[in-house]
């Protein structure tokens, strides 16, 4: 699993089984339709797994992350990462409770 920061200071997260291969795909447009649009791309973070079902897993619980989470992550801050955890579970909770969802 792999986050890319693109041109436009936003965040690409995949997935792949040869890292370096899919990088320099992205880096010559003939990756996602994302990414070939806002060239060029950076490596930032990645993360290797034993099993591509676990990496595709977390590719996709990533993705759906807020990008203060992203960028907790990235940063390798553990506590900032939690903070942002928990902001987003009491919003989630309280919009619930108002009947939002």
């Amino acid at each position: 699993m792999y986050i890319l920061t693109c041109n436009d200071f936003s965040y690409y997260t995949g997935s792949t089984n040869d890292l370096e291969l899919r990088v320099r795909q992205h880096q010559n447009g003939e990756g996602a339709n994302y990414t070939r649009k806002r060239l060029p791309v950076e490596l930032v973070y990645f993360e290797e797994f034993d099993r591509v079902d676990k990496a595709f897993y977390r590719e996709k619980q990533v993705q759906r992350w807020s990008r203060k989470k992203k960028e907790a992550l990235i940063a390798g801050c553990e506590a900032s990462l939690k903070e942002a955890a928990r902001c987003i579970n009491e919003s989630s909770h309280l919009n619930f409770e108002k009947g939002k969802r």
